[in-house]
């Protein structure tokens, strides 16, 4: 059985296609116990799992996310919008950087605008940065069809047999290198992020 490189492209184009965010209005207005908000995020983020078992969150995981500090401790058992904004950042976050890179990331934004009543505010700043989405994923299209590119011009000396196994091979060597330098960047700027007595001292 051969694999098709092109259609290999074609699925990840059409998949990058139907990237989606949750956004605020479709999150309930009424605080929610956490088997509704397993509920509410299984329904809403299942077309980015992987495999149909995945789980997008269990009750485990908002346990560990609250003693971890990476969201406040729920109200009488019950999650509020701004708890679920979190765990949405935390959703795509948990992939890529550690609990402690989460945290570091996480704590000044909860500190500074959870249950923030100014015009800046938490679901305010979920929908500045969600907004962005739709371009980047333009953008990311063009990067990964000039990777695919790049990858099909590779081994041209090599058996025409085994062409195809290493083209997809040095398709992915591009794609995780990009991410490897991102998650790079991304390290670097979650250090250089104030320390929590700064933080503390500014808001004060």
């Amino acid at each position: 059985m051969t694999i098709d490189p092109q259609d290999i492209l074609n699925s990840i184009l059409s998949s990058l296609e139907k990237i989606d965010y949750i956004r605020p209005k479709e999150i309930p207005g009424i605080d929610l116990y956490m088997d509704q908000v397993t509920t509410f995020m299984e329904e809403h983020l299942h077309t980015s799992k992987r495999y149909a078992e995945d789980k997008i969150l269990t009750k485990t995981m908002i346990n560990n996310y609250a003693k971890n500090h990476l969201i406040p401790p729920p109200e009488k058992k019950k999650y509020s919008r701004e708890h679920m904004l979190l765990l949405i950042y935390i959703y795509y976050y948990k992939g890529l950087l550690s609990i402690g890179d989460i945290q570091k990331l996480l704590e000044p934004l909860t500190e500074r605008y959870f249950h923030s009543t100014e015009p800046l505010n938490m679901q305010s700043i979920y929908e500045e940065v969600f907004s962005l989405e739709k371009s980047q994923v333009e953008k990311m299209k063009k990067d990964v069809i000039e990777s695919y590119r790049i990858a099909s011009d590779t081994f041209a000396d090599a058996p025409e047999e085994e062409q195809q196994f290493l083209h997809i091979f040095s398709f992915i060597c591009l794609l995780s290198f990009d991410v490897f330098v991102k998650k790079q960047v991304i390290e670097k700027l979650i250090d250089g992020l104030p320390k929590k007595e700064t933080v503390k001292k500014r808001k004060e």
